[in-house]
């Protein structure tokens, strides 16, 4: 039986948690895991390439690729594999799996239906995106119907480790929820590309262009994330009529501009989510 106190719930997850998939976003959730408190004792690893960060970890007690009779019974299984991957890799992993374990996907694209019938098990379907590699990530999760409530909060605090987590109880929202959050920082990335590169086409050093707008991007983030004000009305304070902000905004603002561009960016997104289903 899943228990979770309300002191630091992974502190207090019993049962073992098998991770499938410790790259990037895999790995992060397991750090993040760690550095909460949760007993490394109580967590196995299947990762075919071990990196010598997950192999670190497995001085502390971590299990490294057990099969399914050395790891014993398995409460929450996170898979965290690539989606192209999950039907070939799905299969080794339900062994693991009984009717009680819980699993949690942070696959794009795969549906609560899909991981219940390659995996088994009750499923939480969830988005994280790459900043909860420094906890500063948001993610978004649904549950299945079978899902108890004890399940769903062992789901929540094990998510919650990377950063924030909203819930949601309609599964057709995750396409978008994808499109949104989970490519996200792409999109931001690619901001602070173009506007070095646009500050070099004004004349700026290299160096000292991609060292303002890296610098003006994360500040920006920043200040977005601590002022409770939103995000139109930030960008109105820092625009004075007629003035060199205001010139910029006219061209991003104007038909086409990066409203369209953006709707049609996420659109796009949401759209190969879908396909990835299938």
């Amino acid at each position: 039986m899943i228990k979770v106190a309300n002191s630091n719930p992974l502190q207090n997850i019993t049962g073992t948690i098998l991770l499938a998939g410790a790259g990037k976003m895999g790995g992060a959730m397991l750090t993040g895991w760690l550095s909460g408190g949760l007993d490394p004792r109580r967590v196995a690893v299947i990762e075919p390439h071990v990196s010598p960060e997950i192999s670190a970890l497995a001085a502390k007690g971590v299990v490294l690729n057990p099969d399914a009779k050395t790891a014993g019974p398995v409460e929450t299984l996170v898979v965290a594999v690539k989606p192209q991957m999950f039907r070939e890799a799905g299969a080794k992993l339900k062994p693991f799996v009984s009717n009680q374990t819980l699993v949690v996907s942070i696959m794009a694209g795969t549906t609560i239906a899909s991981l219940a019938e390659v995996c088994g098990g009750t499923v939480v379907r969830a988005m994280p995106n790459t900043p909860a590699a420094i906890g500063r990530g948001i993610t978004v999760a649904v549950a299945a119907n079978s899902v108890s409530a004890a399940q769903r909060a062992v789901a929540d605090a094990l998510l919650r480790a990377t950063g924030a987590v909203e819930w949601v109880e309609d599964e057709g929202l995750m396409d978008a929820v994808t499109a949104v959050s989970g490519s996200g920082p792409a999109y931001v990335f690619l901001l602070a590309e173009e506007l070095a590169r646009a500050g070099v086409e004004a004349g700026l050093p290299e160096a000292l262009a991609t060292k303002l707008a890296r610098e003006t991007v994360a500040g920006s983030g920043e200040l977005l994330h601590q002022s409770e004000l939103p995000s139109a009305t930030l960008r109105q304070n820092v625009t004075s009529p007629g003035g060199t902000t205001a010139a910029a905004l006219g061209v991003l603002m104007g038909e086409p501009g990066l409203r369209d561009l953006m709707i049609r960016a996420v659109a796009a997104a949401t759209q190969r989510s879908k396909e990835l289903a299938k």
